[in-house]
């Protein structure tokens, strides 16, 4: 049963089950340099030992995945097309607009946005194939404007597939693991090299992006998924509901409850235990809520508020909107009972590919705007020029650079 505890308590039962990448690093090191060397050879040889490739191709014919599509639940090929119009409408309005504006007489500055040429989505397809992923991850690419977006999956399913060819997606691969990411970040006979690489993975699909980070873009290094849900009041069934759909996810996964309510606490312990009972994937979920999960009792809200921006979590939701100020650090954040994290995941607009371990310190989740360069534009007039020429020499000569300086100086000479 989940544990009910004090919020002192916190940072000891809530520490973060740490991924350590070294040991994978250890093992995705050679199969990294093995593609880099050998491209094509080596991927196959690797689809085949770790992707049950047999005698496939690598690359996923049009004939494939136009079948996949035309075989697909038309319920499911709804759904997809509702959560692909969904994710692009909102992708659009995270684009910066472009702009030239005149700060002070004739010197004016501004910015343009371009997209990058290519996009890599990496789909996990093991244990769950998730077709929502594909959608996440390059339907904004495709609302920022790039051109060239390549998808790598191991063993993909006919949902993967079929929403390939929803989007208009050419460059389907049968290639997972490290030697996925690999390909895309150098480049072989068949997979193009793309500008940044983006989609969650296991340990060794994070090791081989710590890896290639330079080499390529990544969007960041991800860890088991979590959820912390703030609230003072509300339905406990609804709470549990949500805590167990992140709980099955995986047996890392953390679900952490934080109110000042021991009543809510209480009852949402018994609606965790009574949801599980039918639950599918209860076996996952069962070890997720014992060994990562609690609940935590907290003596007020602001408390609660403050340690969760330490926390950083992935997904948090808070049933009290009013909280939404005093929030500094999340990957995304879900408003009152009727956003429950499950609509993130597959259908309200914002991409589902977050930041984990912490690292909602530093980004939210992954947008257009992982996608596209701004690009700072500068013109001045002579007269402008002129006005700047002083400062320019002399910070220039400050730092010994004298070339500088003269090539603002000999256009008044």
């Amino acid at each position: 049963m989940i544990r009910i505890l004090p919020l002192s308590e916190f940072e000891k039962v809530a520490q973060r089950r740490q991924t350590t990448l070294e040991q994978a690093e250890a093992v995705v090191g050679p199969i990294l340099e093995a593609v880099r060397r050998e491209g094509d050879a080596a991927l196959v040889r690797y689809a085949r030992q770790f992707d049950s490739l047999g005698e496939q191709p690598l690359r996923v014919t049009g004939d494939e995945l136009a079948a996949a599509a035309l075989n697909m639940d038309h319920a499911v090929w709804n759904a997809a097309e509702t959560a692909r119009n969904n994710i692009h409408a909102f992708a659009v309005t995270q684009i910066p607009s472009e702009r030239l504006t005149e700060f002070s007489p004739g010197r004016r500055l501004g910015q343009i946005v371009r997209p990058l040429d290519a996009a890599g989505c990496y789909i996990p397809s093991g244990r769950y194939p998730l077709p929502s992923t594909l959608l996440m991850t390059a339907v904004p690419a495709q609302a920022a404007g790039v051109a060239h977006i390549v998808v790598t999956s191991p063993k993909p399913s006919a949902e993967i597939l079929g929403c390939a060819h929803l989007l208009g997606l050419t460059d389907v691969f049968r290639i997972g693991g490290a030697q996925a990411i690999a390909a895309m970040a150098f480049g072989t006979e068949s997979i193009p090299k793309v500008d940044r690489i983006v989609g969650p993975g296991n340990v060794y699909v994070a090791a081989a992006k710590k890896l290639l980070a330079g080499e390529t873009g990544i969007d960041f290094i991800a860890g088991p998924t979590e959820i912390l849900i703030l609230a003072a009041e509300g339905t406990p069934s609804w709470i549990a509901a949500d805590m167990l759909a992140q709980a099955e996810h995986d047996t890392d996964a953390t679900a952490i409850l934080i109110t000042p309510s021991r009543t809510l606490a209480g009852k949402v312990a018994a609606e965790i235990e009574r949801q599980l009972e039918t639950l599918p994937t209860a076996p996952t979920a069962r070890i997720a809520i014992d060994r990562n999960s609690a609940i935590f009792i907290a003596p007020n809200l602001d408390e609660a508020v403050e340690l969760t921006n330490r926390f950083a979590p992935e997904h948090l939701c808070l049933l009290d909107a009013s909280l939404l100020p005093k929030i500094r650090h999340a990957g995304a954040v879900f408003l009152g009972e009727s956003s429950p994290e499950a609509a993130g995941d597959y259908a309200a607009g914002p991409s589902h590919v977050l930041p984990t371990s912490g690292a909602a310190r530093l980004r939210g989740g992954l947008s257009a705007l992982d996608f596209v360069k701004v690009i700072a534009v500068q013109q001045l007039s002579h007269h402008a020029l002129l006005d700047l020429a002083p400062t320019i020499a002399t910070l220039a000569r400050a730092e010994g650079l004298e070339a500088h300086a003269r090539s603002v100086e000999i256009r008044f000479a």
